[in-house]
């Protein structure tokens, strides 16, 4: 089992105990405002998410990590690496996510889960190349972005919802565990 720890947090794989606090992350407009449309996320919309990462994870040998707490055992959110289907100009690229629960904001802990990822994917699954993708206005996302050292490289419409995205990459050569 993939497991990463970090000073304060461990990532990890998904389990049935991360299904409810999960849920209650996805219902949380405030959490859920630069998300696709900003429509909060039921428990069963959440399961099937849960169920979707896990088969990534099966499929791609990376997937979204289950973000806790390594002091307290709590859910913060998830942080990872997924494919983003959604924007086929993105293709091939693997992009890095992250979603914490508004109270586990302005704490780093973002920013802590997403190094790992980074290093995780560059330098264990071997991928020479990850992307981010932010709504334009999502400034905390941004500055995750650039504090694991991604560069701006281009804004580009979401081809459902019509917003504009900015897509951040970095490539091995660039980074800096």
């Amino acid at each position: 089992m993939t497991e990463i720890r970090t000073p304060r947090l461990i990532l990890r794989r998904w389990n049935d105990d991360d299904l409810a606090p999960m849920a209650e992350i996805n219902t949380d407009p405030q959490v859920m405002r630069w998300i696709d449309d900003g429509s909060v996320r039921d428990l069963e919309h959440t399961a099937e998410a849960i169920e979707q990462w896990e088969e990534e994870w099966d499929e791609e040998g990376f997937g979204l990590f289950a973000v806790e707490l390594l002091a307290s055992g709590e859910l913060a959110g998830f942080t990872g690496l997924y494919v983003p289907d959604f924007l086929p100009e993105a293709q091939p690229d693997v992009a890095i996510g992250w979603r914490l629960g508004s109270q586990f904001w302005g704490q780093g802990y973002a920013s802590e889960a997403a190094h790992a990822t980074l290093e995780f994917a560059l330098q264990d699954r071997g991928l020479d190349r990850v992307i981010s993708i932010s709504r334009v206005g999502d400034d905390a996302s941004e500055n995750i972005a650039r504090k694991l050292g991604m560069a701006l490289e281009r804004e580009t419409t979401h081809p459902v919802y019509g917003f504009p995205l900015y897509i951040h990459a970095i490539d091995l050569t660039e980074f800096d565990a």
